[in-house]
């Protein structure tokens, strides 16, 4: 073929020329447009790798261990993968403080910024939840949303005044330190939503600088974050690149998505009782191994979600007090008096069981709507295990007093008899015509001892 002749933008030219050495006008020409043509790939190939993106995660549900789990994950992933940050999203009741301090302590340390956000609309970030949104680089919350409320509530029963003031302080001294940056009403605000309970709107949050700004969804938020400075807790100053970036969520392991589930109290709850169940169903009936071995599962899996929950040790003996009111009706008939005290016990201790505020306790349609079945169920089978223990034994030589037979033969004072479908040498305490009916007072052997009846 002729080099820079085969094709009218020269660019086989170019390829031919570089080959034969031709140093025509088209393969020159060729050779430049080839190059322009390359050069234009690379820019956009590096363009398309330099492209940033955001590793984000949502936080929807109470702050318990589980939730440091999955927040140390997704900062470990945008660090792996050179992220331009992380987006937390908020919307959450409250939790734990050692969890919640956990989360803190992760977003401080992280090597990429930390976007902290409140959302959907409608969404809240309260008591554990507005400490970790005032932790990020940057927070923000969407429109009609809102935060605040951070008063320390104690884990098992409650504080006295010395108690109470020492975490209160505590805590306000972590409220100033985090907010510090944003100014001193920014500092007032946080220290009084841990000291009076205050809450604000999303617009309030953002006129006192407890938060950076408003957005209405995640693009929003970017795009307005595009090109901020941020002051790192290290003093390091870094610049938010996000133009155009890309939102990669996180995906929750296996394990993670399991105990998330489970640590809903109102799930635990309905865990543990159809465990306790199963394992009793077990215990009544042996060799079943299907309620024993899903019962065990469950019930691990309730006190699992429970344990994460702050436990009112008095809701825990009201459930105690009444599984013991169900045994005790089953041995001593009240005609159902025990028992329905036993369901009321057991309903509130249900209701009392979590220590915290209303939205992390056990619903009472859940308590109620559980503890009913549970009862009936429980007392029936308890029923007919006390029945069974107290019928007579009718197994072995145990089981032959007091059984009647007939005399196979004369008896005087031995014979044979007929007895409970078999035939018995007997030895009867009276004489006894052949036909009439004897009763088993005794068993030697294979020798019983009878009398006439």
């Amino acid at each position: 073929w002729s080099p820079g002749k085969l094709s009218t933008d020269g660019t086989l030219g170019c390829i031919g020329s570089v080959f034969v050495g031709d140093s025509s006008g088209w393969s020159i020409r060729g050779c430049l447009m080839f190059v322009r043509l390359v050069a234009l790939l690379l820019l956009f190939a590096g363009a398309s790798m330099a492209s940033p993106k955001v590793v984000a995660v949502t936080m929807d549900g109470v702050v318990h261990p589980i939730t440091t789990e999955i927040i140390s994950h997704a900062i470990g992933q945008a660090e792996r993968e050179g992220a331009s940050g992380v987006l937390i999203r908020l919307n959450t009741p409250g939790g734990l403080l050692d969890s919640t301090r956990r989360i803190v302590e992760l977003v401080k340390a992280s090597r990429v910024p930390v976007i902290t956000y409140v959302t959907p609309s409608g969404g809240r970030a309260a008591s554990a939840g507005f400490i970790i949104l005032v932790a990020g680089d940057v927070a923000a919350m969407a429109p009609g949303t809102n935060t605040g409320a951070a008063s320390p509530v104690m884990m098992y029963g409650s504080m006295d005044e010395t108690m109470r003031h020492k975490v209160e302080n505590d805590l306000s001294a972590t409220m100033r330190a985090l907010v510090g940056k944003r100014g001193p009403n920014a500092v007032a605000e946080a220290v009084a939503a841990v000291m009076k309970a205050s809450s604000y709107t999303d617009l309030e949050a953002i006129e006192n600088h407890l938060v950076e700004l408003g957005a209405a969804n995640d693009a929003e938020l970017l795009r307005k974050l595009d090109g901020r400075e941020v002051k790192r807790v290290t003093g390091a100053v870094m610049r938010l690149e996000l133009k155009d970036a890309s939102i990669v969520e996180y995906q929750p392991t296996l394990r993670e998505r399991v105990i998330t589930a489970a640590s809903d109290p109102n799930l635990a709850f309905m865990f543990l009782v159809l465990g306790v169940l199963g394992i009793y169903v077990e215990f009544n009936a042996p060799g079943l191994v299907v309620p024993g071995v899903f019962g065990g599962i469950l019930a691990l899996l309730g006190l699992n979600g429970l344990m994460v929950m702050p436990i009112n040790w008095m809701g825990a003996a009201m459930m105690v007090l009444g599984v013991t009111c169900f045994v005790l009706e089953a041995k001593y008939p009240s005609h159902g008096i025990i028992g329905l005290a036993g369901a009321i016990a057991l309903a509130i201790g249900a209701m009392v069981l979590i220590d915290a505020p209303p939205e992390l306790r056990i619903r009472p349609v859940t308590a109620i709507g559980v503890t009913l079945p549970f009862a009936l169920i429980t007392l029936f089978l308890v029923t007919l295990a006390m029945r069974a223990r107290n019928n007579k034994v009718i197994m072995g030589t145990v089981g032959m007093l007091s059984e009647i037979g007939v005399a196979y033969t004369p008896l005087a004072p031995t014979g044979k008899v007929f007895v409970h479908g078999a035939y018995w040498d007997a030895e009867s305490t009276r004489p006894v015509e052949k036909g009439a009916s004897v009763k088993v007072i005794g068993v030697d052997g294979l020798r019983l001892t009878v009398e006439p009846k």
